[in-house]
């Protein structure tokens, strides 16, 4: 899927890019797969912002997405839309009882296909199976952790993993990072890539764009005064003064490991993303 590029007529026009949407084939969405969702701008019960840069944007409805796959009955694809919660495209599923639901969007996945759901489903991308029941080597996206639980891995635009060994009840897959984990044989993924693969080629362009989609701006800590960030300060351009970077709070930043070096999930890790 190309994007589009427009003539450069402002300075911001110059380097904006847009996608072409040519897998979008519905623009509104099923009135009864749609929810409200509020806003909090970054802030938590008690009115604090413990998430910064997020206020205004464009309002949204939230479409209910079936991650688990319900019902083994074939469905059919009435329509791909774009989806404002996620990067992925999705699409619109009906069954022959006039039942609709929406799925994460796979590439390849058109208008008219029927598409399939359990063990003894064909091959093919759209198709979701247990994993002991797609052959070495397939991609996958839409994978579950845990059995009945829904897809939590591989669900951002243009992501795919690959199916690498079978041992008993796990499986190998290597994930979108290059990490290679065990995931149980009986849990569910989808064959295939998810869509809008081109996703990260797309140049915001202009300040305001970022402000409808809900991101407000952010200073760098370099450019403030050392009471308002460990960065700051010194005589013109000057550098962090500190072996690495950290956050306003003198937090490590940028690498800084966070996960638990105790993590049960450790076993079922066979390589981590950087190769070790």
């Amino acid at each position: 899927m190309p994007t589009i590029k427009y003539k450069p007529t402002s300075p911001a026009r110059r380097n904006m890019s847009v996608p072409s949407f040519e897998e979008v084939t519905k623009k509104s969405p099923e009135k009864s797969l749609i929810t409200t969702k509020k806003k909090h701008s970054g802030r938590n019960s008690y009115g604090r912002i413990t998430v910064r840069h997020k206020g205004g944007g464009n309002r949204q409805k939230y479409r209910i997405i079936d991650f688990k796959r319900y019902g083994d009955a074939p469905k059919k694809v009435i329509g791909v839309e774009y989806d404002p919660n996620r990067t992925a495209y999705i699409a619109l599923l009906q069954d022959e009882e006039g039942n609709k639901s929406y799925i994460i969007c796979p590439v390849g996945v058109t208008d008219g296909m029927t598409l399939q759901t359990g063990a003894g489903a064909d091959i093919k991308a759209g198709n979701a199976l247990p994993i002991s029941e797609i052959p070495v080597g397939t991609f996958i996206c839409n994978i579950e952790l845990y059995p009945g639980r829904g897809a939590q891995l591989v669900r951002a635009a243009g992501t795919q993993a690959q199916l690498m060994a079978k041992e008993g009840s796990m499986a190998q897959v290597r994930l979108p990072s290059g990490e290679v984990r065990y995931i149980r044989m009986d849990c569910m993924a989808t064959i295939g890539q998810v869509s809008n693969v081109e996703h990260n080629t797309v140049k915001i362009g202009k300040a305001g764009r970022k402000r409808h989609m809900g991101i407000r701006p952010t200073v760098r800590g370099s450019v403030m005064n050392p009471c308002d960030h460990p960065h700051g300060g010194g005589e013109g351009r000057s550098p962090i003064g500190r072996p690495g970077p950290v956050t306003p709070w003198g937090k490590p930043a940028l690498g800084y490991k966070t996960r638990n070096k105790k993590a049960k999930t450790d076993k079922f890790i066979v390589k981590r993303r950087n190769g070790k």
